[in-house]
């Protein structure tokens, strides 16, 4: 005759099996989803991309409420590696549109209308070029937006070029790296890599 308590133990003994097989079960669900996830999520670049604002740390400021003025300009740019390369006039050769970083083109939005060069740009989002030399870098202002490289680049597209005298960092930048920074009457975008620095100016 079985007694309750060898009734219980039975119970007992199956509910701890069946609770192990779900258990395991759930644990070779979720290996299977994560190595899922790792078939179809692109691993991380080695030139991440980043973004800069005019003003500076505009959305920080902006949740803190310490905005002084509005929103003028945004920068969207990969930051490629140094990695012991040669930059200016090897890796990027001297002559020849670049697209100021890595993968994507540089894109540079006006929430206002700006003069670049003496001339107006209207607001709206564009792709930033540069052709440059040794001492001297060419800024392009390009309407065509969402590219790779510069490959497709259409002189056609141009709203304006403006070139500078570069000058020369106090330390070598392992990462391309750009920021804006406040000017009379308007903001400069700098752009810096290696030991080399050109400064586009931008008014109102």
């Amino acid at each position: 005759m079985v007694t309750s308590e060898q009734t219980n133990r039975f119970i007992f003994a199956n509910s701890q099996f069946y609770m192990k097989k779900a258990f395991l079960l759930l644990m070779i669900f979720q290996l299977f989803l994560f190595s899922l996830l790792a078939q179809t999520l692109p691993p991380v670049d080695k030139s991440p991309m980043d973004m800069g604002y005019y003003p500076a740390n505009y959305p920080v400021l902006k949740i803190q409420d310490k905005l002084t003025e509005p929103l003028a300009a945004r920068v969207v740019y990969s930051r490629p590696q140094k990695a012991g390369r040669t930059i200016f006039g090897g890796l990027v050769k001297y002559g020849e549109v670049w697209r100021i970083g890595a993968n994507e083109a540089t894109e540079i939005e006006f929430f206002k209308q700006v003069h670049i060069g003496g001339k107006k740009v209207p607001k709206g989002r564009y792709t930033l070029f540069a052709i440059v030399n040794e001492s001297s870098w060419t800024f392009i202002i390009n309407k065509e937006n969402d590219t790779w490289g510069s490959f497709r680049y259409d002189p056609k597209k141009d709203v304006v070029r403006t070139t500078v005298t570069v000058q020369k960092n106090d330390a070598v930048l392992e990462s391309l790296a750009m920021a804006f920074e406040k000017a009379t009457g308007g903001f400069n975008l700098i752009v810096a890599w290696d030991n080399v620095k050109a400064v586009l100016p931008v008014t109102f």
